[in-house]
């Protein structure tokens, strides 16, 4: 079964370079390192910058099939700066091409190469941040209803991804992704932490009895498979309908840390498929995604890990 990667494609500018991203983009060159079959659902513009990212997409070894062209609409960026505690900070610019991806191209080039009665079908990869303009919403949304399994990593980016949007992308899913921040904006969106702001345990693993209440919650209301959750540096947890498994983890040298939730989440999808045990595939997400927190970029060469 091939795995889908719909949303934004940007180049993320830096002060010193300029490198091609967005997190279905980051997703997908991590499951094909993995060896998997993967397609990228996006539009770029008809602008230098569009023409370099389908060249640098080709670079990575990444379908191009998916990539729509847009004839006005410029090519995404997204302005990145750092914090004090190393972590990004994002200005992403609008409108962009990829506002305006059309449902009808989308879904032709998710299902290409499906036998005559779809048979072989596909799994879905999807965001929050893509579904701000309500064209890409309808095409997003249009193949959540076709895929077979559906993969949300909410990733939040105020103020484009709403409290309408995250729920709307929760009744969709089946397998969701916060980390600690966002698992604790659920709760208050969603009226399930009324004492505010829930601390994780010491160290922030094992989760404490409210966040492991809270992801139970957000389980059963949305009917989901499993509620993944990273706490940076501390690990992952994951919740599903009967249990909770962590793994702590990996110590690493930060670079800087875009791209490593991306790469965290391919691994996760990669062991899932494997259908290998909980902690086994949370040790394995956390071991990809420090390696990259490690390196400059988010599509670093990845090694066997």
């Amino acid at each position: 079964m091939k795995f889908v990667a719909v949303g934004e494609v940007v180049w993320d500018i830096f002060p010193a370079r300029q490198v091609l991203g967005g997190a279905p983009i980051n997703v997908a060159y991590h499951l094909a390192a993995l060896g998997l079959p993967v397609g990228v659902i996006t539009r770029v513009g008809n602008d230098e910058l569009g023409r370099a990212a389908l060249d640098r997409l080709a670079e990575l070894g990444l379908p191009l099939a998916g990539v729509q062209r847009d004839p006005a609409l410029p090519t995404g960026q997204v302005r990145v700066e750092f914090g004090a505690d190393g972590e990004p900070v994002y200005d992403i610019v609008a409108p962009a091409a990829w506002d305006n991806i059309d449902p009808e191209q989308a879904l032709a080039a998710a299902e290409e190469g499906d036998g005559k009665d779809g048979e072989d079908g596909f799994s879905l990869i999807f965001g929050t941040l893509a579904q701000r303009d309500p064209r890409s919403r309808q095409a997003i949304r249009r193949l959540a209803v076709a895929a077979r399994y559906r993969y949300y990593d909410v990733n939040l980016r105020p103020p484009f991804t709403t409290r309408e949007l995250v729920v709307e992308s929760l009744e969709q899913a089946d397998l969701v992704k916060v980390n600690g921040d966002e698992l604790t904006q659920l709760g208050l969106w969603l009226g399930l932490s009324p004492m505010g702001k829930i601390e994780a345990g010491e160290g922030g693993l094992p989760p404490s009895a409210p966040r492991e209440q809270l992801a139970a919650a957000i389980i059963a209301r949305y009917r989901l498979q499993a509620l993944v959750v990273t706490e940076g540096a501390a690990g992952a947890w994951v919740r599903t309908a009967e249990q909770t498994w962590a793994a702590a983890g990996e110590p690493v040298q930060v670079a800087d840390t875009v791209g490593s939730g991306d790469a965290f989440f391919a691994a996760l999808i990669a062991a899932c498929r494997q259908k290998l045990p909980w902690p086994e595939i949370l040790a394995l997400a956390n071991r990809r995604g420090a390696y990259v927190a490690g390196q400059p970029g988010a599509t670093p060469e990845m090694p066997s890990l």
